[in-house]
């Protein structure tokens, strides 16, 4: 194995790069040597190295400095420092930068062997568990989903079952729980993955404009109609069209999806022509269909229809096991779109986490690691970059605190961050860490109201 070992010594003195070397090879590493700094980062994008010896103390870039830059492009490569400068400060001061160990001139041959050893053997335990991670992490994946508990992947396995069918799905869940990406994990397993995948957001338009969308207007149709528009379903041919919030559409919308559903037909507003489109629909709720059939403002027919094949997602605090999975997903995540190298979160902040009952799901659990590695001064996420309801130091044991319950600490905070910001939703949901939507279903779960 130590033929494959490639180490580089930094050093301004001759007769340390040419002893040190000498040792190097005597043990079977591959080593080779430079003078100064600039040379070490040239060689550096060069070639691939298991370990640097870097001297402290170097003309025109110090061994400090040369941390920095190596960390900066390759952070995996480990530096030990070697000094004839033996003082605490400067051996504190190089491990902060992110030195694996520190070595003081004149050195003992053996040892520099007996470092090398340890820090290989470490490496080679490091590949295999982050490729222990990777075979574990597989078990866990459903395209973009993750999760561990049983319930998820039993809704996995289902999904995966029903995917090779063309039925009508219904998913049925809290907002942030994943509906979307289990409707999309479900069209790439399927047969139809080559065709498109069209969301629409049933709650996010005006009936008269949803209708436009959904099913494409002609020319003239009504004011502002100067030409032909395809709708969805059109775009979606051969494909899958997600229509989220689907209990918030009205009657006539209901009517003319309950037509296609049957007839696999429509026609675009203002116009009498009759389209033909094979297109799969998988619908999304996080409201109950059945109440809104007897209170008379969903159809049942049209329930019946879409309710063919019904995935419920259940909320995360039904399923506390997938937090830290999901947290060290969403660091990994992060660091690779902010270009950051947080190694993970505090078992404080962890426990916090999983004591927190997640009213806004997934969703919240991601805004508020994102809004963590944000805010983050550490290398790992800590208690106070949570924004959680918990004042800094305060580890819960149990989801009771004080003798009042989670829900009703959060409620406190959240009254108290929304009046001193007199009720400015967004800027309190900033300080927060949360999203509008996320504090809007807060407000209405607790019935807060502004005095």
């Amino acid at each position: 194995m130590e033929k494959d070992i490639n180490i580089l010594v930094v050093d301004d003195e001759e007769i340390v790069r040419d002893s040190l070397c000498s040792w190097l090879k005597e043990d079977g590493y591959q080593s080779d040597a430079v003078e100064d700094g600039f040379k070490a980062l040239e060689m550096i994008e060069k070639k691939q190295w298991n370990v640097l010896f870097v001297d402290l103390k170097m003309p025109g870039m110090d061994g400090l400095e040369v941390i920095r830059k190596v960390k900066e492009t390759r952070p995996e490569i480990p530096i030990i420092i070697i000094t004839a400068y033996a003082t605490v400060n400067t051996a504190v001061e190089a491990m902060k930068e992110g030195a694996y160990d520190y070595l003081v001139k004149p050195f003992n041959p053996e040892e520099i062997s007996l470092i090398i050893k340890r820090l290989i053997e470490k490496q080679v335990l490091l590949k295999e568990n982050i490729f222990l991670r990777k075979e574990l992490k597989k078990q866990f994946y459903f395209q973009d989903l993750i999760s561990k508990s049983r319930k998820m992947q039993d809704i996995f396995e289902l999904a995966r079952t029903v995917a090779k069918s063309n039925s009508t799905i219904l998913i049925l869940g809290e907002s942030g729980t994943g509906k979307e990406l289990l409707a999309r994990a479900i069209h790439h397993e399927s047969l139809r993955a080559d065709a498109p995948f069209i969301s629409v957001s049933c709650a996010a338009l005006t009936e008269t404009l949803l209708e436009s969308e959904l099913f494409g207007h002609e020319k003239g149709a009504f004011t502002h109609a100067i030409s032909q528009k395809k709708g969805k379903f059109e775009m979606a041919n051969g494909g899958t069209i997600f229509l989220d919030e689907i209990g918030d559409i009205g009657p006539k919308l209901q009517l003319d999806l309950l037509r296609i559903l049957q007839e696999k037909e429509f026609s675009r507003v203002g116009g009498n022509e009759v389209i033909k489109v094979d297109v799969r629909v998988i619908a999304a709720t996080n409201r109950d269909l059945r109440k809104a059939i007897e209170e008379g403002k969903f159809r049942d027919d049209l329930y019946y229809r879409l309710n063919v094949i019904s995935i419920l997602i259940p909320p995360l605090r039904e399923r506390k096991e997938d937090i830290p999975l999901l947290v060290n997903h969403f660091i990994e995540k992060f660091n690779i779109e902010m270009g950051k190298r947080i190694e993970g979160i505090s078992p404080e902040a962890l426990n916090i986490a999983m004591a927190y009952d997640w009213p806004g799901n997934v969703r919240e659990l991601e805004n508020t690691i994102e809004r963590a590695m944000v805010i983050t001064k550490w290398n790992i996420i800590r208690v106070e970059d949570l924004g959680l309801p918990y004042l800094p130091g305060e580890i819960p044991s149990t989801i009771t605190s004080g003798g009042k319950s989670l829900k009703a600490i959060e409620r406190e905070h959240i009254v108290k961050v929304l009046n001193e910001n007199d009720w400015n939703i967004q800027r309190s949901a900033e300080i927060l860490g949360i999203d509008r939507g996320t504090l809007s279903n807060k407000i209405k779960m607790y019935d807060l109201k502004k005095q």
